[in-house]
């Protein structure tokens, strides 16, 4: 294949290995660095005291290592205090053995990584510094099993401690449980998956994953949330509504309205004048307050009486819908954002509201149900 022809696969190829930027701020990078700096320097004064002198060792260089996890990725499984303290001190018995029972300094090099990873998968404490450690072990020709205990899990020990003060002091939890906690079935129902669903993808997945799983399921929940706001950012209500919406006048009687509700299954109308400009709006909550909803004994026989049109020209109830209406109505324009529609159903308890158009006439109604629908459609075509 000609160079001209293999240039655009290979500068693909370099820019994959070109790494993302990192998803943080300045003040998520300087709490990370201070708080490293803090953590090693707290580390090595007590490790430095413990040991009692200069020539002593007092410091391993794999504690730097273990120092990114902590303070750069508190919430990893691979830098929780378990997987700190357990995966250097497991592998630095793993380096130890290597380096005195096998005779080939090159095979021990070589196998104490492996030897290491093996125990920490086994004692569920992976922690990527830990192969560093079994190799130091190899490397410097240790011999001594003390050195497990100290440096090695003293140093993971103080490092764990002091993430444990400054992480959930710059607001990180640290430690982060790994296990997960069990899932509300309203929680389920929003996100749209429950944890057996996250059971089965990560079974599939079977790899190591760096990210615990309760922030992994809050991740894929928001996600799915920001794409719902998306895609309703792009709708407006007269994308949704019900155009031609059912409405009365002032004056219509009482029973022709429960009539018409009845036979179109509703339970709003919004009343307009002449001009089809908004006055009212009658819901069946308004005729059976009106019927005296409180004393549920004889209510059929009161919402009858009240109905029922009186003869002549007085009354002692209410005979037409502008009687009992509702006049301060909450009405949208057919151009307004759905997004901005959603709180307003959230928070107010409103249920139906109409929309208008220019010249503010009655040109809509948008339901909850209307909303839910263009999500359900907008997820589908997605």
């Amino acid at each position: 294949m000609p160079w001209r022809q293999r240039w655009p696969r290979v500068a693909d190829w370099c820019r994959a290995l070109w790494p993302a930027p990192l998803a943080i701020d300045a003040r998520e990078r300087i709490r990370v660095l201070v708080g490293a700096a803090l953590g090693l320097l707290f580390t090595a004064l007590l490790s430095r005291l413990w040991a009692g002198g200069e020539g002593a060792l007092w410091l391993m260089a794999p504690v730097g290592a273990s120092a990114v996890l902590v303070f750069a990725l508190p919430a990893s499984p691979l830098a929780q205090p378990w997987a700190v303290v357990g995966g250097n001190t497991v592998s630095a018995l793993a380096g130890l053995a290597c380096a005195a029972l096998i005779p080939s300094h090159l095979m021990a090099a070589t196998v104490a990584p492996a030897a290491g990873i093996a125990l920490m998968m086994a004692c569920r404490c992976l922690h990527p510094p830990g192969g560093a450690v079994a190799l130091l072990m190899v490397l410097t020709g240790m011999h001594d099993p003390q050195v497990a205990l100290a440096p090695v899990a003293l140093n993971s020990a103080l490092l764990v401690l002091a993430g444990m003060l400054w992480n959930p002091a710059t607001g990180r939890r640290y430690p982060h449980p790994q296990r997960a906690a069990p899932q509300p079935a309203a929680s389920a129902a929003q996100t749209g998956f429950t944890e057996a669903d996250l059971d089965a993808v990560l079974a599939r997945y079977n790899q190591v994953l760096d990210v615990p799983r309760d922030d992994l399921r809050n991740l894929l929940a928001q996600s799915e949330w920001q794409a719902h706001g998306r895609r309703l950012r792009a709708l407006r209500c007269a994308d949704v509504m019900s155009r031609e919406p059912v409405a009365i006048e002032f004056g219509t009687a009482l029973e022709d309205a429960w009539l018409l509700m009845q036979a179109r299954r509703i339970k709003v109308l919004p009343v307009v004048d002449r001009y089809q400009h908004i006055v009212g709006i009658v819901t069946r909550a308004d005729f059976l307050r009106e019927a005296g909803l409180d004393v549920r004994e004889g209510l059929g026989q009161r919402l009858h009486r009240l109905l029922r049109p009186t003869p002549g020209a007085e009354s002692d109830k209410p005979e037409v819908v502008g009687q009992i209406m509702t006049r301060q109505v909450r009405v949208v324009s057919a151009e307004r954002l759905l997004s901005e529609l959603v709180p307003v159903f959230a928070s107010t308890g409103h249920h139906h509201i109409p929309v208008i158009g220019p010249n503010n006439k009655l040109v809509g109604v948008i339901t909850q149900s209307d909303v839910v629908a263009a999500l359900m459609h907008e997820g589908a075509r997605e």
